[in-house]
């Protein structure tokens, strides 16, 4: 197994690159979620270019986000509830000072989404409107419209980005690579989606904010941009990665065959809708204390069971909700009516499905990677703060946080602020076209993401995993299918290294937690590959103390 599949690459990686203009910027974004955005505007009135792999906010899974954003931000609340709760969803694994400091900084960044014109709910009397979702303890997640969130927040914050003029908007850009020199992150090479072009990205300091890698997985709910991208490009730069075996799935994705799958958000359960099989059976009534609020890795295994078993799985809005759900829930009612399904009359099909990447590149509490130069924010990142199992709507307030804690840090060390002075980029040529044989390459991993490195997992079906990923990789032809399968390495590497079964991470030969597994697993690539390599030689799994 070569260290690099990209080194084998006769295509795209070969490439001419052109240069984006004569001078580093300020900074360079990749990525135009909440957490590449949030940094941008923190940053002014530092020159700052924004890459994204869509048009913007469209690729993004934080438009995608349905419930809102958790904070303490009632009279009845405190951050340190808060972090009690996001601490006991963790399974052990979160920082305790990072939990600590978020939950602190929660409304502070809800008032500057405020600030930006986010049209949070209020009640009559101007306060904001809270919902309860599952494993916390009271209501506390800041919402739009019942269940659009992220698309309002996204419509607020890109508004105020495109009144920024310090901020350069680049839209159809796929990152590639980093650029390096002695050691120390300078840049990054892009492509251009619309016709291919490739081009260095100079830059003082680079902050990958591209989100997650939940696309690897065939049934995920999220945008094909959240392809792990990101993820590798830090990875094959030797940045240090946290966590890679932990991947939530969202136990309520609408299971009518749509790629990525439309959600069911996890306030419909806070309302009150109950999860029944094909027989009508409340099957968490037996299944944990908190029922259909459990953390949702509980929820996830079993509902896996209840389809895997033949019974099917249901979410029951109907008294909960009932007449009132196209108001209360118009994007859900959206999707079921798409799809035939009245929510108002009839139960929601649901599956599980890869929902968000609790691991990711190992940052410290600046936002600061293992590499100089290099910054990472949003779902990426792996800070500590979601430990094995992510509490629901935690996501959005962790990237708000980490950007502004990104462009401080990056702010301190860049003291002189350079002049905006872009030039324009040569013009459109072609269509960028992935070959037919890396769609096909895409396709198969996918879908053995799914059977082996998905809700349960066991040894031998990640042996199975690693072995085939390593053939895939010497049949890709573009990068792109490349990172994707770094990645996907990556996790389920980290997930064989692991015996135990923990949060989001759950081994059907190692069922339960093991206490002296108790601590974050870090890895890098080569360190990755070695796992890989003695999995394959059917050697004993390495202890998880020998990370780094």
């Amino acid at each position: 197994m070569t260290a690099d599949p990209l080194a084998a690459l006769a295509k795209g990686a070969s490439s001419p690159v052109t240069p984006a203009g004569p001078d580093a910027d300020d900074a360079v974004i990749l990525g135009g979620g909440l957490a590449g955005l949030f940094a941008a505007l923190k940053l002014s009135p530092r020159p700052v270019t924004v890459l994204t792999a869509a048009a913007i906010g469209e690729g993004a899974s934080s438009a995608w986000a349905q419930g809102g954003i958790s904070a303490a931000v009632s009279e009845d609340d405190t951050a340190e509830s808060h972090a009690a709760d996001t601490m006991a969803a963790g399974a052990g694994l979160c920082d305790a000072e990072i939990v600590a400091g978020v939950t602190r900084e929660a409304p502070v960044r809800i008032a500057d989404l405020l600030a930006y014109g986010v049209p949070f709910d209020k009640d009559l009397e101007g306060k904001l409107q809270l919902s309860r979702e599952a494993a916390h303890s009271r209501a506390r997640v800041v919402r739009v419209g019942g269940d659009g969130a992220g698309h309002a927040i996204m419509e607020a914050v890109i508004a105020t980005v495109r009144r920024t003029p310090s901020i350069r908007v680049l839209e159809w850009f796929v990152g590639e690579s980093l650029m390096q020199r002695d050691g120390a992150v300078t840049g990054l090479i892009a492509r251009r989606k619309v016709d291919g072009q490739r081009f260095a990205f100079p830059a003082r300091a680079v902050v990958l904010a591209s989100g997650g890698a939940d696309h690897l997985f065939q049934t995920t709910t999220n945008p094909d941009e959240a392809s792990g991208q990101g993820f590798a490009m830090a990875a094959r730069a030797g940045a240090v990665i946290a966590d890679a075996e932990f991947v939530q799935f969202h136990p309520t994705a609408i299971d009518i065959g749509r790629d990525p799958a439309p959600l069911a958000t996890e306030a419909l359960r806070g309302e009150g809708s109950r999860l029944i099989n094909r027989a009508g059976e409340r099957f968490m009534e037996r299944g944990h204390p908190m029922k259909e609020l459990a953390p949702r890795d509980v929820v996830a295994r079993a509902i896996h069971r209840e389809v895997m078993a033949g019974r099917g799985a249901y979410l029951d809005a109907r008294d909960a909700v009932g007449q009132a759900f196209p108001e209360r829930f118009p994007t859900v009612y959206a999707s079921c009516r798409e799809a035939g399904i009245d929510p108002v009359t009839e139960p929601i099909p649901i599956r599980p499905a890869a929902h968000y990447h609790m691991g990711g590149i190992w940052v410290d509490e600046r936002g600061q990677t293992s590499l100089d130069g290099l910054w990472a924010a949003g779902e990426v990142s792996s800070t500590g703060m979601h430990g094995a199992n992510r509490l629901a709507s935690n996501s959005l307030l962790e990237a708000a946080v980490f950007a502004a804690r990104v462009a401080a840090d990056i702010d301190g060390a860049l003291p002189d602020v350079q002049a905006p002075e872009w030039t324009p980029l040569p013009p459109v040529r072609k269509t960028d076209e992935p070959p037919a044989s890396d769609r096909l390459t895409i396709a198969r991993l996918r879908t053995l993401m799914e059977k082996k490195v998905g809700v349960v997992r066991s040894g031998d079906g990640l042996k199975e995993a690693l072995r085939t990923i390593a053939t895939l990789a010497t049949e890709c032809d573009g990068i792109d299918c490349a990172n994707m399968l770094v990645a996907a390495r990556m996790i389920a590497a980290a997930a064989f290294a692991r015996q135990e079964s923990r949060g989001g991470h759950c081994r059907s030969d190692f069922p339960q937690e093991n206490p002296e597994l108790k601590q974050r697993s870090r890895l890098t690539l080569k360190e990755t590959d070695a796992i890989a390599r003695k999995a394959l030689a059917g050697a004993p799994a390495p202890s998880l103390e020998g990370t780094r």
